[in-house]
């Protein structure tokens, strides 16, 4: 137990401070890539697969371990490269994204690094690659390539976006015509999930990239009512991970802020596991919600909202 604890509290002392870490590893040729490490549990070599029927084709195969059965999902295929070869001699990646665990096939494991967010930039455009990619950043003059997970279970496991009926209808005790929801997230597929679950609240949705796109946008709106902001935007839902600045620094950032600190904070990740609730009571968010249930979103919108007293 106290190992645990002494993880969490060293885990936590970078929230806030806009660093992450990254697990590098390779896959086919030289070019690396990145997967922050909160979300690995564990890297092993790769254990024996059992093939199942009609399964996806980046599925290579099933892998039970510790009495789990885990999909294992070559990420070389699901970025466009060629298929791994010689299995028994590769590695996977065990990570948990949006509340299920997957195994990722890979060619070998390099390092864990510690960097900056503000060192990590979207991926450039018109490469033929940044289909696939949420983000890059230099280590040691060489291009790390950050991959959009969320797409890849996208493709594999569509995941529902639809808000239920009796959620859509449930009533919203403030004028929807005068306020905006903030929507933060460097995933395209992610945004646009978030989009559609929160359509049917029937207000205004304004979508930024990363939290420096976020932050500099209710500044604005800040001198533009000339004060208080959360009368106007009164909920944000963020991400974690994202490029140039992450989810906990912005909400760091909002709760400094006297204009800002009254809107309402609901950090919306794909990260999951025993050390978030330490992190979202350290940044002072108002609710954490893992990735992606579109009811339990929706609900928890409805409630901040409901909460709020218009000024």
């Amino acid at each position: 137990m106290a190992s645990i604890l002494d993880s969490v509290n060293q885990r936590t002392q970078m929230v806030g401070q806009n660093r992450l870490e990254l697990l590098m590893f390779h896959l086919n040729g030289k070019q690396r890539f990145g997967i922050n490490v909160f979300k690995v549990r564990e890297v092993l070599p790769c254990p024996k697969l059992t093939a199942m029927p009609n399964r996806n084709p980046l599925v290579r195969g099933i892998a039970h371990i510790r009495g789990q059965a885990i999909s294992i999902i070559d990420l070389s295929m699901a970025t466009g490269g060629r298929a791994l070869t010689d299995v028994q001699n590769r590695f996977v990646i065990i990570a948990e994204y949006n509340r299920t665990i997957q195994g990722f096939l890979v060619e070998g494991v390099d390092r864990i690094i510690n960097i900056n967010w503000e060192d990590v930039m979207p991926p450039p455009k018109g490469t033929g690659r940044d289909a696939y990619l949420t983000a890059v950043t230099k280590v040691e003059d060489e291009l790390i390539e950050i991959i959009d997970v969320e797409r890849i279970l996208a493709d594999i496991m569509p995941a529902n976006m639809d808000v239920s009926e009796e959620v859509a209808n449930a009533p919203i005790n403030v004028a929807k015509e005068d306020l905006t929801i903030l929507i933060t997230d460097d995933s395209s597929v992610a945004r646009n999930q978030i989009k559609r679950a929160l359509q049917s609240l029937g207000i205004t949705l304004e979508v930024k990239k990363n939290g420096k796109e976020a932050l500099d946008y209710l500044k604005d709106k800040a001198k533009e009512v000339g004060g208080l902001v959360h009368p106007h935007v009164p909920v944000l839902v963020s991400d974690v991970e994202m490029p140039v600045m992450d989810g906990y620094t912005l909400t760091a950032e909002l709760k400094a802020d006297p204009n800002l600190r009254d809107i309402h904070v609901i950090l919306h990740t794909s990260l999951s596991g025993v050390f978030n609730q330490a992190m979202v009571k350290k940044v002072g968010a108002d609710d954490f919600i893992a990735k992606f249930h579109p009811d339990e979103l929706a609900t928890a919108v409805q409630k901040w909202l409901n909460t709020e007293v218009i000024a």
